[in-house]
């Protein structure tokens, strides 16, 4: 049973002078390749799956993206390529299950799933107090394990949500194929404590911040969002949600009084500095996007004095998954209106990744159609 796959190369060179480098400082000169493979049979924890649509990722994009200073990938994300085999990457999609190992008991064979994307331990003292997003020793699907950009994929059956019930239309897989990034946003949103009369400024209007801005107005209860966004397609797909929109210039040329919550989805930690003295007391800050640069903070008395809350934000863990699929099934959350273009196959999505201005400038959610 032949299958396509993309998967990335890279060098392991990791740059001197660094103590503890991320990936962004060990992985140069990427690269992509489609190849055909024949899918193994399930271990006895796996599911193998069908892939139906598949998700792209800013984080993919970035594993692709060379920094043009050093060669080396833009993702900071935890991340390991084999040097022999490289990594198939994908960690968002939905698929149809056509085998199961013999312990799995979540999901039969003919359903229909999705994944969550951090495959944990479950026995780490992080674990054990149900701290799943931060387990010690948790693996990224996708990027330390092989992901989901094939038509058929062995995947650990622990990641699987039956969707049977729900995925009725076509309309229904492509919001399924969102629920990843839409259950980090929503994790932003618990993070914040994001609440009714909240003043939020959301940075970066990507396919995370978006969600962001939905979560926030129509299920958090927040008062006014405002996004801030130098693409002007993202900025006008925006507008729906958000009360205020502004480009990088409108931004800096603004005065802003009594923010609550900030959340950061864009990578650019500037960001944060630029907005600090204007969050009020008990304000609260998130940080989603990775970069790898560091966080520069003038303001600490003002921070001290207002008991301003900062907090790195990862994951769609502990619940979150249940809370978007119950919302999307009470149509309370249009998860599908965030997608702004179906590729065709494997080749369609190298392609894109191989043109990623095609997917920043153009779009906002992408996905793939990976079954005939």
């Amino acid at each position: 049973m032949k299958s396509k796959q993309i998967k990335i190369y890279a060098d392991s060179i990791p740059m001197p002078g660094i103590a503890n480098p991320g990936p962004h400082q060990i992985f140069c000169n990427p690269s992509i390749s489609v190849e055909n493979y024949e899918p193994q049979q399930p271990g006895d924890d796996e599911i193998q799956v069908e892939m139906i649509y598949a998700g792209l990722c800013g984080t993919d994009v970035h594993l692709v993206e060379k920094n043009k200073d050093t060669g080396y990938i833009k993702s900071s994300a935890p991340l390991s390529i084999p040097a022999d085999r490289g990594r198939r990457i994908g960690h968002e999609g939905v698929g149809k299950v056509i085998a199961r190992g013999k312990h799995v008991r979540n999901v039969d064979v003919k359903s229909l799933v999705t994944f969550e994307s951090i495959v944990v331990c479950h026995y780490c003292d992080v674990c054990r107090k149900g701290h799943f997003n931060q387990c010690r020793n948790a693996k990224l699907l996708g990027l330390e394990q092989d992901g989901l950009f094939g038509n058929i994929v062995n995947v650990p059956a622990m990641l699987a949500h039956d969707i049977t019930d729900i995925a009725k239309t076509d309309r229904d897989l492509k919001a399924m194929t969102c629920v990843e990034p839409a259950g980090v946003a929503y994790v932003a949103c618990q993070n914040t404590s994001i609440k009714g009369g909240d003043n939020v400024i959301i940075f970066g209007a990507g396919p995370i911040g978006l969600f962001t801005a939905i979560l926030a107005k129509t299920v958090f209860g927040a008062s006014v969002v405002h996004m801030v966004e130098p693409i002007p397609f993202r900025r006008e797909l925006a507008n729906q949600w958000a009360d205020h929109l502004y480009s990088i210039e409108e931004f800096k040329n603004t005065r802003f009084s009594d923010i609550d919550v900030v959340i950061e989805a864009s990578g650019e930690m500037d960001n944060i500095n630029s907005i600090f003295r204007s969050i009020n007391p008990n304000g609260r800050v998130a940080l989603l996007a990775r970069s790898g640069a560091p966080l520069k903070i003038d303001a600490m008395d003002h921070m001290i004095t207002n008991a301003i809350y900062l907090i790195g934000s990862r994951g769609h863990l502990c619940g979150a998954f249940s809370d978007i699929m119950t919302l999307y099934r009470q149509r309370r959350l249009p998860l599908e209106n965030v997608v702004t273009h179906v590729a065709e196959g494997i080749d369609g999505l190298s392609h894109l990744l191989e043109n990623p201005d095609e997917i920043i400038h153009k779009n906002c959610k992408v996905i793939a159609r990976l079954r005939n």
